[in-house]
């Protein structure tokens, strides 16, 4: 009974339009014709609608729990025992407003309990004018034109003159229709459905129920009763509690709306928010892979153009080596079959001498550079992102030489971390074959130690990278110095010693004479104030000669020997 009583209420609240209020105070319209009630039933729900709207809905068959005997109405319920019985089939209708379910009585619609207060509205909208013409209570087809105050009858003007012609009714008060527009109750009176011609006016204690006189005398004999004015006051009373207790329920449900209303608002910005957080982070996410692709693509690139420069240029190497071979090898071939042996004698020492030099040319049988690229997608972005390389260009022969190279992230920060595959390799760029050994030292913090040992001096190309691919820069190029570079100059005291007196004799510290001398002399201004090297300014005798050459050195670098 419980689900029964709370399906109502849920179908009330999906289904009532907003602002439609409870009950049906002041309704004048069908929820369902939506033309002004004829006949109106109010429903268990208080709910009104039409009579011939209620016929014409579907019925179903319910099961009535209560008994053969029970009906709508409570009369005599408080007294009849509850007693077990097989349950009979009811007949039901769905209210058109909330779904409520609807037991109809043993009468079916016309049983329900009919709506006065709406029948009475009903008029007075009709006098105001906004409904249709009221018609005639006797006739039934002509517009009314006065109202029987002693009757409570709506009557033409045909029919209010023959009222009048009754003795019964010669003296009772009629008012015309249009001076009844500020009345608020003008309903016709409500007669007995057991007995037509008398009107409601007492009240069953017993029963209660309104009655009429002939049935306090029949039906409900013995049965307490009042008039209607002396009870109406305790029962509206109750009635007002009931109300006072509803009102707070009203107002919780209302304030439970709003509340639920303002959250769906709330929620619906919040969703849409957390949407365009989305878009913006997926928008963000989606550039930046394709930069990243773009990127990686670059770096493809790259890489191809170095692979295919280093294949084109040992291609034409390859090439002309290969012409220069075949030139050789036809000619002498010719020389030997064709020639006579003078022709043989008199050319034999070209042909020697460019044989034996293309013999000697060095070249690689195989290719410089490999198709090895690979993909690594399960690596983080930016593992391998940057590659620093530190004191790369310094070397000497026969010494070893180091540099450092550093790994970062792609924020710039160091990676931390060891374990990528570096492959490091140097090699003469005028003996291919011949590289030179290299040993890789993993710090196990990002940064890896690569040392060499070049025999020659010479130009080489250093070769680094990490996991088959070049890091930025490489292959680069590095220049292998002597061990040593002795000085071409003098160890001297100054110039005018050493040159003999000369004037233009320049000297690398940079000091001058007085008169007219270029170079420097003994205490004179310029001097650095002890032996030094003329063609580099040194001040010690055994060392390395750090001057440059070429056009930025000075003019008539002094380049005597000591006297």
């Amino acid at each position: 009974m419980s689900e029964n009583k709370e399906q109502p209420l849920l179908g009330f609240v999906s289904k009532l339009p907003s602002g439609t209020a409870f009950g049906n105070s002041g309704k004048t319209h069908c929820p369902l014709c939506m033309g002004l009630f004829k006949a109106p039933r109010l429903l268990p729900c208080l709910h009104t609608v039409c009579t011939t709207c209620l016929e014409q809905l579907e019925p179903f068959s319910v099961v009535d729990i209560r008994g053969g005997d029970s009906d709508t109405s409570s009369e005599g319920s408080i007294f009849q025992e509850l007693k077990p019985c097989n349950p009979r089939p009811q007949i039901g209708i769905l209210c058109p407003v909330c779904d409520a379910q609807v037991d109809l009585p043993v009468g079916g619609v016309k049983a329900l309990t009919v709506d006065h207060l709406a029948m009475n509205d009903v008029m007075l909208e009709s006098l105001r004018g906004e409904g249709q013409g009221l018609v005639c209570d006797l006739c039934s087809h002509r517009e009314v034109e006065k109202r029987c105050q002693t009757c409570k009858a709506n009557l033409c003007h045909f029919c209010c003159q023959a009222h009048r012609r009754q003795k019964k009714t010669t003296y009772h008060t009629m008012v015309d229709l249009k001076d009844l527009k500020g009345y608020s109750q003008i309903g016709k009176p409500i007669l007995c459905p057991a007995h037509p011609s008398e009107e409601l006016r007492l009240f069953c204690e017993l029963c209660d129920r309104p009655v009429c006189r002939d049935c306090v005398v029949g039906e409900h004999r013995e049965h307490p009763y009042d008039f209607t004015s002396n009870v109406i006051h305790k029962h509206g009373d109750s009635m007002r509690e009931l109300l006072k207790g509803t009102q707070p329920h009203v107002e919780a449900l209302e304030d439970a709306l709003a509340q639920i209303k303002e959250l769906n608002s709330a929620l619906q910005g919040r969703v849409e928010a957390v949407a365009a957080d989305v878009r913006t982070f997926s928008e963000g996410y989606i550039k930046a892979i394709e930069e990243h692709r773009d990127k990686l693509l670059k770096q493809l690139d790259d890489i191809r153009v170095q692979k295919e420069n280093s294949l084109q240029l040992q291609k034409a190497q390859l090439e002309q080596l290969l012409a220069d071979m075949r030139t050789g090898v036809e000619f002498t071939e010719h020389l030997l079959t064709s020639g006579s042996d003078l022709e043989i004698l008199v050319t034999k020492g070209v042909v020697v001498e460019r044989l034996t030099k293309l013999n000697k040319v060095e070249y690689s049988a195989r290719p410089g550079v490999n198709d090895r690229i690979c993909f690594s997608p399960q690596e983080k972005a930016g593992r391998c992102r940057g590659y620093q390389v530190f004191d790369l260009h310094r070397a000497r022969e026969k010494q070893t030489t180091s540099f450092t190279l550093l790994c970062k992230d792609a924020a710039g920060e160091s990676m931390g971390r060891g374990g990528d595959n570096i492959q490091v390799a140097v090699v003469p760029k005028d003996k291919k074959d011949c590289s030179v050994r290299t040993i890789v030292q993993d710090n196990k913090d990002g940064t890896y130690s690569v040392s060499y040992t070049p025999k020659e001096p010479g130009i080489y190309s250093v070769w680094v990278c990490v996991k088959e691919q070049h890091v930025q820069g490489s292959p680069f190029t590095v220049t292998v110095r002597r061990k040593t570079r002795p000085h071409q100059g003098v160890f001297h005291c100054c110039t005018f010693c050493s040159s003999g007196g000369q004037k233009t004799a320049r000297c690398a510290c940079g000091g001058t004479m007085p008169g007219g001398y270029l170079g420097c002399g003994h205490g004179h201004k310029g001097h650095p104030g002890r032996p030094h090297w003329s063609c580099c300014g040194k001040l010690t005798e055994k060392s390395e000669c750090t001057w440059a050459g070429g056009q930025s050195a000075p003019r008539s670098l002094l380049r005597t020997v000591a006297l």
